[in-house]
């Protein structure tokens, strides 16, 4: 099952919630602000978190609280969610961090992303794969080091005040204690588990996938308790011997046990090799606001440079989720897409800069390939002017002024689908975003990074903080960062409004895999974008689609005249805003 089809069950659910309830039970009416806004902004003038769980909320509150920083609340919140959330992230996986120092006035952006083993080659890999094009979803093909652990300390040892042992040492008590599964999270990892229970011969080793997270054979309902004392026990070895427990350590030679046993070629020695890396945001400019995104593996400056090319119109005219409006992102979003699926890839095996891809020169040229009136069905990617390549997404912030973008990820839900014996995690699948095309910037190689999903996004206004942000959701991401921004700087709409918004999300672009867009790909639209809106699309040759997934968004707005933080957590997930 490909990835577009895994979130069109995703959103089956939404559409199923309308047609059953929807047309009999209204929605309530707000007295002030619009009416799709599904509360008030949270407000706070010393701390605040968003969160997907409003327990990692809470727990990171109440690190704020202890006089912790604000990346001390993000590792906090994100070892709660590793848990409680869990088919979208872990320790298993990648994380990517953006972060205001107030202290330097400056943003500092962290890639904790893994790399592919270094013991497997290309040639290989091409001989296990046999007639197979792309690497399979799950299973031991599909996973890289995992950096999420690596990533909290490096955060920690720059930016963090409280001992490691206080940020984890509420998961630890849940984790044995148990939670309670929300609504949202318990539909999402019935159908994961589904998903994963059928996916054939891939995953060579399932049983600890179902001892650790099934109850009595079966994915949780909600409000059902869930426990997992193994990750409670993984946590504490973590917090006795620091990031090496897991790359050098005992840890790491469980992993190296079970990677042996099942057929996995990461080994002890990927791991104890693994760094992060401090890197430099990068940004542009938009009518005003300085929009920073981190540089590839991953896709963030896929938002730039469709903000790029949106510059050039004015959108406010054209009307909020008008044809005209919503037929102009989509367009653009496929043209940046393009490029996405060329040139994004990791820096260190690059042999040319891709800067030019962020030129204000380079995006007027690429806006006139935009036709108003008809949908592109088959676009290519740009070339230089001299030339004739899921998700868990929290922020915080702290009463000094510090602001952390944080996202984190198991690739797709419960990634890989394998767990090490007794670990209580499992591996992401993010080494499925390779290709093997051969000559492609994204090409699998030994020690590489792939191409990642993950972004976390970040805007300035007069060189002090206007907005930490982030919409999980794959290749939603970019396209949610977008309608965000637009929602917010172009339409006037308040950090709630802009998330709770009704959005589209386009699917089947080219793709960083090697996979190439043909016929257009396919648009959903979520309910409240109205049908004569759909008619005109459709008349432009937009092919509409059923459902899709419209991601999950979180965010913290600064409120610089009035030093007052702005906290927004949106509908689509089941998480909390809190300040204080």
């Amino acid at each position: 099952m490909n990835v577009h089809k895994i979130s069109c069950l995703t959103g089956i659910f939404w559409l199923t919630a309308i047609v059953l309830f929807g047309q009999t039970i209204g929605k309530g009416d707000r007295i002030t602000g619009p009416n799709f806004a599904t509360r008030s902004p949270i407000l706070g003038r010393h701390g605040m978190v968003a969160t997907s769980h409003p327990l990692a909320t809470q727990i990171a509150l109440d690190i704020l609280k202890q006089g912790g920083t604000a990346v001390d609340a993000a590792i906090a919140a994100n070892a709660a969610l590793g848990f409680i959330e869990p088919n979208n992230g872990g320790i298993g996986g990648d994380l990517f961090a953006i972060v205001w120092s107030a202290k330097d006035r400056k943003l500092y952006g962290l890639n904790a992303s893994g790399r592919s083993p270094k013991g497997l080659t290309y040639d290989s890999l091409r001989t296990i794969l046999g007639k197979r094009t792309l690497l399979p979803l799950y299973g031991p093909l599909s996973i890289s080091v995992p950096g999420a652990v690596d990533g909290w300390f490096q955060l920690h040892q720059r930016f963090g005040k409280l001992p490691m042992r206080n940020l984890l040492a509420p998961s630890i008590r849940y984790a044995r204690e148990g939670v309670p599964v929300p609504q949202v999270i318990a539909y999402s990892w019935q159908i994961a588990y589904k998903r994963l229970a059928t996916s054939g011969n891939d995953i060579t080793e399932f049983d600890n996938f179902r001892k650790t997270f099934l109850i009595d054979g079966k994915a949780p309902t909600e409000g059902q308790i869930f426990r997992n004392p193994d990750l409670a026990a993984t946590y504490e070895k973590i917090v006795a011997g620091g990031r090496d427990a897991f790359y050098k350590g005992s840890l790491a030679d469980a992993i190296d046990r079970y990677a042996r046993r099942t057929g996995m070629f990461l080994r002890k020695e990927d791991l104890a090799t693994h760094q992060s890396n401090w890197i430099e945001p990068v940004s542009t400019s938009y009518r005003g606001y300085d929009v920073h995104e981190l540089p590839p593996n991953g896709q963030g400056i896929a938002v730039l440079q469709m903000l790029n090319i949106l510059e050039g119109f004015d959108l406010k005219k054209l009307g909020h989720n008008s044809a005209d409006y919503l037929h102009l992102l989509v367009e653009t979003k496929k043209l940046a897409f393009e490029d996405r699926a060329r040139y994004y890839a990791d820096p260190s095996f690059a042999r040319d800069s891709i800067n030019w891809l962020l030129t204000k020169e380079y995006a007027a040229r690429r806006r006139k390939l935009i036709d108003p009136k008809k949908a592109s069905e088959h676009l290519d990617a740009g070339e230089p002017a001299l030339r004739a390549g899921d998700t868990v997404y929290l922020t915080a912030a702290d009463d000094q002024g510090n602001i952390v973008s944080l996202i984190q990820s198991n690739m797709l839900e419960f990634g890989s689908g394998m767990v090490p014996d007794g670990l209580g995690f499992v591996f992401h699948n993010r080494g499925t975003s390779f290709t093997m095309q051969p000559n492609h910037a994204n090409v699998y190689a030994p020690g590489k990074r792939p191409f990642t999903t993950i972004i976390p996004g970040f805007v300035t206004k007069n060189g002090q903080p206007f907005l930490s942000f982030g919409v999980m959701g794959g290749a939603m991401q970019p396209q949610g960062h977008l309608q965000v921004l637009c929602n917010i700087i172009d339409f006037g709409m308040n950090v709630q409004e802009a998330g709770d918004a009704a959005r589209f999300s386009h699917s089947g672009s080219s793709e960083p895999t090697g996979t190439v867009m043909r016929d257009g790909g396919k648009l959903a639209l979520e309910s409240g974008i109205p049908s004569d809106v759909r008619t005109e699309l459709e008349k432009r040759g937009h092919h509409l689609a059923p459902t899709d997934f419209f991601g999950g968004y979180q965010a913290i707005q600064w409120d610089a005249l009035n030093r007052t933080y702005w906290g927004a957590s949106e509908m689509r997930k089941d998480g909390q805003a809190a300040g204080y």
